[in-house]
């Protein structure tokens, strides 16, 4: 056993894992393909900046190497043309840590900005059929118009935002925060307890009614304006039309994305996601988190 997979189990056993079942369901037929994209407009994160010869980004290199432990085939990309260069059919599912308007052309990490048609595009494969899964700043993507610190009405939201599900408002400091696991059934939580992890945690709204909620945004003690509110949907799934969507806020630290507790909620989400396995996504909102739309105050 190298040092690597000791540190691994090594955490799982730390975590409360008395055995670490991965989320990962190995698919039927042909081998899945997933577009991983992370174009940063006006915040780049860390954890998918890439080195300066254009080496993978940590995050990159992180689901790059699942797929190679676990039979799927991820693609790369920062390109913003991809989603009209490319035949968006040869993917079962898109992977995004994304931030800010794709569509601008100047951006962080210096690549073309995704397209009018590309955003389309993307919308449409999704509602047909194709996979969806964000981490972390996905949700402070391509933002509704209009004030940033109030819920707006479901046909004002962007088409983008409505699929994911819920949006970024702001965040408050780096700090250890609960998530309280609400559903331990899911692919990926099967099993899994109330947790506790320091990482920058995102304040939400606009959550879609139909939510299925699995890990609860604890906000008990939580230090900071952003986070003087009842508790809220932090990882979810949900329908969009014929296609499937996964959600985490979690994402924004290196430690958390080599968290093995992150890594298998995200094999989890990605094996629903792309229709390895099943799981009831009954919709939760309002039975576990009933005050999610109380907003933090405006400081």
């Amino acid at each position: 056993m190298n040092r690597r997979e000791m540190l691994r189990i090594g955490g799982a056993l730390a975590l409360g894992l008395a055995s670490f079942p991965m989320g990962w369901a190995a698919a039927q037929g042909p081998r899945r393909r997933i577009l991983m994209f992370t174009r940063s407009e006006g915040f780049e994160h860390s954890v998918v900046r890439r080195g300066k010869g254009g080496e993978l980004s940590l995050a990159e290199r992180i689901v790059t190497d699942l797929g190679k432990k676990h039979n799927f085939d991820v693609k790369c990309e920062k390109d913003g043309r991809v989603f009209i260069n490319d035949d968006l059919n040869q993917y079962d599912a898109f992977l995004f840590e994304t931030q800010g308007d794709l569509g601008k052309e100047q951006s962080r990490d210096n690549t073309p900005p995704v397209p009018p048609e590309g955003k389309k595009r993307l919308l449409e494969a999704i509602a047909a059929g194709k996979g969806f899964v964000g981490c972390h700043c996905a949700s402070d993507t391509w933002h509704t118009p209009g004030d940033r610190f109030a819920n707006q009405e479901r046909d004002k939201l962007d088409p983008y935002i409505a699929m994911l599900g819920g949006e970024f408002i702001r965040h408050g400091k780096q700090q250890k925060a609960r998530m309280r696991v609400v559903d331990n059934t899911f692919p990926g939580a099967r099993n899994l307890k109330d947790f506790e992890l320091f990482e920058e945690w995102y304040a939400l709204k606009n959550f879609a009614p139909d939510l299925h909620v699995i890990l609860v945004q604890d906000t008990t003690g939580m230090e900071g304006p952003d986070y003087q509110r009842p508790s809220f949907p932090a990882t979810w799934a949900r329908l969009h039309h014929k296609g499937r969507v996964f959600y985490t806020s979690m994402g924004h630290r290196e430690d958390v994305w080599e968290n093995p507790i992150f890594q298998e909620l995200l094999l989890g989400g990605l094996a629903w996601a792309l229709r390895n396995v099943d799981a009831d996504v009954t919709p939760n909102l309002q039975q576990v988190t009933p005050r999610a739309n109380e907003l933090p105050p405006r400081k």
